[in-house]
């Protein structure tokens, strides 16, 4: 069976001029010359972040100017012939938190938990969802950026977490129900067995499933910057999402992936480009991949790890680094051979000891470096290699919708 559906790619959106400060003056111009740099290497969609506590600065107001600072940005965008899907609490960026006032100091309260906070972040979430879907060229919606970094400064419960989620997502699909509505974490979700975010939460909630692919997370010190580890993690997250889902063909958004220093020298950036996307882009749950991020971090700024300065694609003087030229390359590739599909029959697959959606607390026997991971990435090497959870590895159902006609146990 082949599946037709065209990958997309596209690149998660940072001005070239200010970082997201540039939020508080904006430059049209200065979009121009950032998006024609992404349309001239073939991506078709960015990903943007409107910082919260800049457009809702009291709970009770929504400014009027901030909205329409984010409808101006993806005008913008529409003349690039670029779609755009919008985040909404940031919430969480290369490494800041941006929080309101009204949750923070004396009137400190959890934004997962408590139930004013929880109405005022819904009340901008029907706001700015109602605006944005008012362009064509927005095609999603998405809760905030790894909104599950904001705990543990923010406590919760992983029912609390769900709830928070569940809701805000009926409140996106309310005010568009058009567009795609999404959750996104980080990967504690999937590793970390005491994290109060949990995977189905991830394959649960929203239309297509999320995942940020990073190998700063202990992934590159297992076997180095091209290792087989490492360039096929991104591939194993969309694998355990797909592997977690109850629906076997809900597909997996590679939200986040990106060439860290010094994990990845800059002399392997492409080499690692290539060998991690010619391994995703063979995966049939893949729905797209969306580059961290467009553009370097002007090191006129201060206090940033050092690894955020450098993970664009092109530098703020609008370069296009290695990573860029690659991503070129492989772009050109795909959509040469997009006439051809990409089979989904014919797959072997290796049996998960545990289910991630019942049994979250042994979330680290798939961490990255366990038994389970290394076997995965030793029978990878051979080619394409999905994941099936313990208790579904015999659900012939399952296991035909996603192409897979044989399922390996773990020695």
């Amino acid at each position: 069976m082949l599946l037709s559906r065209p990958i997309r790619f596209g690149a998660n959106y940072v001005p070239s001029a200010g970082w997201f400060h540039s939020w508080l003056d904006p430059s049209p111009d200065t979009y121009r010359r950032d998006f024609e740099d992404l349309a001239g290497i073939g991506l078709d969609h960015v990903r943007v972040f409107p910082v919260w506590p800049w457009i809702q600065p009291n709970r009770a107001l929504i400014r009027r100017r901030g909205v329409d600072d984010v409808l101006e940005l993806i005008d913008v965008a529409a003349e690039f012939g670029l779609s755009v899907a919008v985040d909404l609490l940031q919430g969480h960026l290369s490494s800041f938190d941006f929080l309101p006032s009204w949750v923070l100091t004396w009137h400190r309260r959890s934004v997962f938990t408590d139930r004013d906070v929880r109405d005022g972040i819904a009340a901008y979430a029907d706001t700015l969802t109602r605006a944005v879907a008012s362009r064509d060229n927005v095609f999603a919606v998405t809760l905030g950026n790894e909104v599950n970094n904001l705990y543990p400064a923010n406590p919760t419960t992983p029912q609390e977490s769900r709830s928070w989620a569940a809701e805000l997502i009926d409140v996106v699909r309310a005010a568009a129900p058009g567009l795609l509505s999404l959750h996104s974490l980080y990967d504690a979700t999937w590793y970390d067995p005491g994290h109060p975010f949990h995977p189905a939460d991830n394959v649960d909630l929203g239309d297509l499933t999320t995942v940020h692919s990073w190998v700063f997370n202990g992934v590159s010190e297992i076997d180095g910057p091209l290792g087989p580890a490492t360039v096929t993690h991104a591939d194993y997250l969309v694998e355990l999402a797909a592997a977690t889902a109850l629906d076997p063909a809900r597909p997996v958004w590679l939200q986040e992936i990106g060439v860290p220093l010094p994990d990845v020298p800059g002399a392997d950036a492409a080499e690692f480009v290539r060998r991690t996307l010619d391994a995703v882009t063979a995966n049939p749950a893949l729905w797209g991949v969306t580059w961290w991020c467009s553009h370097d971090l002007d090191r006129s700024l201060a206090d940033y790890p050092e690894r955020e300065y450098d993970l664009g694609l092109f530098t703020v003087d609008h370069r296009p680094k290695p990573a860029a030229k690659e991503l070129e390359a492989v772009i050109g590739e795909v959509r040469r051979a997009a006439g051809t599909g990409r089979a989904t029959g014919g797959r072997r697959a290796l049996r998960c000891p545990v289910d991630l959606r019942t049994r979250p607390e042994r979330r680290a026997e798939v961490a990255p470096g366990g038994p389970f991971h290394t076997e995965w990435v030793r029978l990878r090497q051979a080619g394409p290699l999905a994941i099936v959870a313990g208790d579904r590895a015999d659900d012939a159902q399952h296991l035909r919708t996603r192409g897979i006609d044989a399922v390996i146990t773990q020695a």
